[in-house]
């Protein structure tokens, strides 16, 4: 028997592409161009598939996923969108689509997603309520963040171990939190803990917890991460710095999910998840005999590898107007991004990634000329944040009414002034101290 597909495009072009295009692969597809038409098409005639954009009128296609699944229980569907967010792929993903694909695509990725959800398509569970799903600071719309998207939304309502791998800057902190926010531990902490950060000899002590008299200091009993964030989620972020021996302690905690406290000689129970991350190459530390086995086997239950920036070029743009809203907002600013401006940023490598181009977009929100950013003005604000001037100084001594007013604009925080003008917290000091600021 012929598939019958209901394909719901309002773009023209697209609509008679994919209708064109299923049809010669033997589909029998009608085609509509509002909500309002598929939503009345499904409540008349039963559809093997409903093919759905999610951006299309006053309405969406969650509403065309939750017509079609009320109607026909066996019905898959098919998502679409060039803006996909992490919340309309939950939203998809609650109220049971079948799949959900970054625009543009392959027609031969749909053909093959149209063939799968025809082979798996089963009788459906309950109906679940759409909820309301609160806005994130992930951004992106790039087919490899919706694979993330996609991948967070499955693993979010278990307690799976979750393994984040990526360069620095690409977001693996907000990817951790997405994961407590969307699971049902999302009431409970969320407690992240900087493993480089932390030397080895407190380590211990500061996830596990300390007794009153442990070691030299500690002049009363101290609780450690995990059993503060019981019940919740930690994010063991840096993991690959941690030592051989610290590595043997997590490994027995993440098998018995129980703490001994430094000095202490009873165990606790604790009910937390683990969601890690690192910017190395575990499996080659692994290899190097630098980072236990059975530990990695332990941690990558989920692996979430997220794509460096200069790989989802297309997502600059959104970036860069959601930094610079959020800083003119901050900062009382109306700096405007010129068509050059944004070509700019768009060709750049971004070796420091999301975190590089948030900076530099606070940067120039305080500083641009003219309250413009044009391909001049990102041209020296990258120049101004590259590393490599004696001492690791970057700015000019010329720069003198540019520290003025980034310190004005942070209220005279030296660190985060440090971080928007793209020099080390000492150099500024150091800069301060002979300008006699």
């Amino acid at each position: 028997m012929t598939e019958s597909i209901l394909l719901v495009e309002d773009d023209p072009s697209v609509r008679t592409t994919i209708s064109t295009f299923l049809e010669m692969e033997g589909f029998e597809v009608e085609a509509v161009s509002s909500t309002r038409d598929a939503i009345r098409r499904l409540s008349e005639t039963p559809y093997s598939l409903v093919i759905s954009d999610i951006y299309i009128d006053d309405r969406t296609g969650i509403d065309v996923l939750m017509a079609a699944r009320q109607q026909y229980a066996n019905c898959s569907v098919i998502l679409m969108t060039g803006r996909g967010t992490m919340e309309t792929v939950m939203a998809a993903t609650r109220n049971g689509a079948f799949d959900y694909l970054a625009k543009p695509f392959e027609l031969d990725t749909l053909l093959e997603a149209v063939r799968r959800a025809i082979a798996a398509r089963e009788p459906a569970d309950d109906e679940t309520e759409a909820e309301e799903l609160p806005e994130s600071e992930m951004i992106g719309s790039s087919a490899g963040m919706v694979e993330i998207y996609k991948t967070v939304s499955r693993v979010a309502p278990t307690d799976a171990t979750v393994i984040i791998e990526g360069e620095t800057g690409t977001g693996k902190e907000l990817i951790a939190r997405m994961i407590h926010r969307f699971s049902q531990r999302a009431s409970q902490p969320f407690v992240p803990v900087d493993c480089s950060a932390i030397p080895a000899a407190l380590l211990e002590s500061e996830l596990f917890g300390a007794m009153k008299g442990a070691f030299t200091g500690a002049d009363r009993d101290r609780v450690g991460v995990f059993e503060s964030a019981n019940r919740g989620t930690v994010f063991l972020d840096e993991i690959g710095e941690i030592d051989a021996a610290f590595q043997v302690r997590l490994l027995r905690f993440l098998q018995e999910r129980a703490i001994r406290p430094v000095g202490a000689s009873r165990e606790k129970q604790v009910d937390v998840r683990v969601v890690a991350a690192t910017n190395r190459d575990l499996q080659k530390m692994v290899e190097e005999g630098k980072f236990r086995e059975d530990l990695w086997f332990r941690l990558n239950v989920v692996r979430l590898t997220l794509p460096p920036l200069r790989e989802r070029r297309v997502d600059v743009p959104l970036l860069t107007h959601y930094f610079l809203n959020k800083y003119n907002n901050r900062y009382n600013r109306d700096v405007k991004l010129t068509e050059s401006g944004l070509a700019t940023l768009r060709d750049f490598t971004w070796p420091g990634n999301v975190r590089q181009l948030q900076h530099l977009i606070e940067r120039l929100t305080i500083l641009a000329p003219n309250d413009r950013i044009d391909a001049e003005a990102v041209h020296d604000a990258v120049s101004a944040m590259e590393p490599g001037a004696p001492g690791g100084e970057t700015l000019a001594d010329t720069e003198t009414e540019q520290i003025r007013r980034v310190l004005a604009a942070t209220g005279g925080n030296k660190s985060r002034a440090a971080q928007i003008l793209g020099i080390e917290r000492k150099t500024l000091y150091r800069k301060l101290e002979r300008m006699k600021l």
